[in-house]
């Protein structure tokens, strides 16, 4: 099993750093390898993740979404939502293939060539992941995405409007785990205003300044609008 280290934060600058840190098989590591390799080659003609993290992408980008795993070591059911370049989601479907029977990690993004090259990605490395070329609110009005044992995020919007966005996909037991910034405490408080929702605020181990909020489902407070 994938698990986080317990040591203090981390500083990944390769594959092999990533393996040890994160106890991964080398056919795991191997595949998150050729993800990386289709990265580089896609990203001249795609943006896909910032340019000026490419030299960090061990840290900022394969472990910062690795992170995640530990904290749901039941799931099976994954919904990423606007997945971009594939992170967290499609890493985390990297590294849960051999590890859950079934499991599958749907990845929805609006971007018709980012889907393209999520596709790519998934069918190259065996990936256990389904991308859905459509907006967050159309899979969610079409049913085109199922409810979820863990509903994930990163750099997609404030935590209130995210919270709105990923509702439809949270069942009684499902978690959001979203990867938020140093303004993580204050978009808590601003998002409370609306809903009701129980949070647990875990330090990054990839980002001394983030934070992973794990949120049980929300509940919209009387009055508020959606």
């Amino acid at each position: 099993m994938a698990i986080a280290p317990t040591y203090g934060k981390l500083d990944i600058k390769s594959a092999a750093e990533f393996a040890r840190t994160f106890r991964v098989s080398h056919e795991t590591v191997e595949k998150l390898e050729l993800y990386e390799k289709l990265l580089m080659q896609w990203q001249k003609a795609v943006n896909l993740v910032a340019p000026k993290t490419i030299p960090q992408i061990w840290q900022r980008h394969f472990a910062d979404s690795a992170q995640l795993v530990a904290l749901a070591p039941g799931a099976r059911t994954w919904v990423d939502l606007g997945s971009g370049g594939g992170f967290p989601g499609l890493a985390i479907a990297i590294m849960i293939a051999n590890q859950k029977e079934c499991a599958c990690v749907h990845l929805v993004e609006s971007n018709a060539r980012k889907c393209a090259f999520l596709s790519e990605v998934a069918r190259r490395t065996g990936a256990p992941a389904r991308v859905h070329n459509m907006r967050i609110a159309d899979a969610a009005a079409m049913g085109a995405v199922p409810v979820a044992d863990v509903v994930t995020a990163r750099a997609l919007a404030s935590l209130d409007a995210l919270l709105e966005l990923a509702l439809p996909f949270f069942g009684n037991a499902s978690t959001g785990l979203f990867l938020k910034g140093r303004e993580a405490e204050v978009e808590i408080a601003d998002a409370q205003k609306r809903w009701a929702f129980e949070v647990k605020s875990h330090a990054s181990l990839s980002d001394s300044e983030g934070r992973i909020l794990e949120i049980g489902k929300p509940m919209l407070r009387q009055g508020g609008e959606q």
